[in-house]
């Protein structure tokens, strides 16, 4: 609040006239005397003061009522990610569904049974994020950084996780079947009785890989994995993994 200061009474304008030496001045200082009559009248008006209170009150009051609706201001932002993703479903392309995901993950909102199959979702960050249920098939996620996500009982079908860091991800019971993991980060990721028939696993990183009990690796591509669990690659082999260099062959 800005601090009133009460003005001195201005002096007469007979005193003030008998001390100006030019003429032509006096219509200037006559006007500046004037100005500070008012000014004096304003400052000591009372009304004005409360005025600055209420002002200042109103301030108040607009902060208060400001954080009160923030849990409604944060509510209706979820409505709107959510309306997003949700027209956007089953169709191609991003639709800010990668923006939208991304706020309410970054919110802690579980995105559990989310459908965004056949989405461009290229780059998306959804580290930690709450996927269990959902359904990702065909969805384009190159270049994406899923570290520690839920992905457990998801359709990840067809999905492509080209070059994606998929470290300490959970893909329990997942189906990856014809899934794109070429070049993926899958340290530390688990995938305990998923389904990688056909899957694409060629150069992908399985360093502390959780493999055991996968379901099914028929014609899964294990073509120079880096940093294979002892044992992983003969198992694979054994329940008809393929190790090929490219597509053509």
């Amino acid at each position: 609040m800005r601090v009133r200061l009460h003005r001195k009474r201005p002096e007469p304008w007979n005193v003030r006239r008998q001390g100006l030496k030019r003429g032509w001045t006096v219509p200037l200082w006559a006007f500046e005397w004037f100005c500070e009559w008012i000014a004096y009248v304003l400052s000591n008006w009372s009304f004005l003061e409360v005025l600055e209170y209420l002002s200042s009150f109103g301030v108040l009051i607009a902060v208060i009522f400001y954080f009160g609706e923030s849990g409604d201001r944060l509510k209706q932002k979820h409505y709107q990610a959510w309306q997003v993703i949700n027209t956007a479903q089953g169709k191609g392309g991003n639709g800010g569904r990668i923006e939208a995901l991304q706020e309410l993950n970054a919110d802690g909102i579980p995105l559990v049974g989310v459908d965004v199959s056949g989405g461009f979702l290229q780059g998306i960050h959804l580290q930690s994020a709450r996927l269990s249920r959902s359904n990702f098939s065909a969805a384009d996620v190159r270049n994406s950084n899923l570290n520690s996500a839920d992905m457990s009982d998801a359709n990840l079908r067809s999905a492509n996780f080209r070059e994606s860091t998929l470290r300490n991800a959970h893909f329990e019971r997942a189906d990856l079947t014809e899934a794109d993991l070429s070049g993926a980060d899958l340290g530390g990721a688990d995938l305990s009785g998923t389904i990688l028939t056909h899957a694409d696993l060629r150069d992908t990183n399985l360093t502390n890989l959780k493999w055991h009990d996968v379901l099914n690796l028929k014609n899964a591509n294990i073509f120079g994995v880096k940093n294979a669990p002892e044992g992983f690659v003969a198992y694979a082999l054994k329940r008809g993994a393929i190790q090929i260099e490219s597509d053509n062959q």
